[in-house]
């Protein structure tokens, strides 16, 4: 309602909770219960709660996505080295977790662009799909065959193979 508002033309109507006379002169216990509660238990608590977010105001720390250092590969370790093998094990998982949440970004935006074109796809999600028969290509090279289990050592030992292979296609074909 506006400030200058004719009270007289938009009167309230009275509350219709009678207002309790004092009969006693004994205080409430309930009100004596709340105002000891709020100095014994809820000022301290609060005080230290907020003394707690003014510190933490102070030095702002901002929650992104943990970023670890690259470690040495599995072939980089040298004998014997159990630290550089559970490191460089973490690592290939986490580079695998990576890949594979790169394959699902594709295959999500290949189905938006289905969605989205209707039958149209085949002409103009061409790109998109294109792009995803190479990213699951690239993955199948390096985590295909590997299982369930498969960790570092044997997928460098796919690597080796695989590497060993091809120049050996090479060495045939050149001869």
């Amino acid at each position: 309602m506006p400030e200058d508002s004719d009270w007289e033309a938009y009167k309230v109507p009275p509350t219709r909770t009678p207002v309790s006379e004092r009969i006693t002169s004994f205080p409430n216990p309930v009100t004596i219960f709340q105002t000891v509660f709020n100095y014994v238990v809820d000022a301290p608590v609060t005080f230290v709660r907020e003394w707690i977010e003014r510190q933490q105001a102070k030095n702002k720390f901002y929650y992104y996505h943990q970023k670890f250092r690259r470690v040495p590969d599995l072939s980089e370790c040298l004998e014997g080295d159990y630290l550089c093998f559970f490191e460089a094990e973490a690592q290939w998982r986490r580079d695998r977790m990576v890949d594979q949440e790169i394959v699902e970004i594709v295959r999500e935006r290949l189905g938006a662009c289905k969605q989205r074109e209707g039958p149209n796809e085949f002409q103009n999600c061409a790109k998109e799909m294109e792009q995803l028969v190479q990213v699951t290509k690239a993955y199948q090279d390096k985590y295909g065959d590997l299982g369930v289990h498969g960790n570092a050592r044997t997928c460098l030992m796919k690597q080796k193979n695989r590497m060993m292979e091809e120049r050996k296609k090479q060495a045939d074909a050149s001869q």
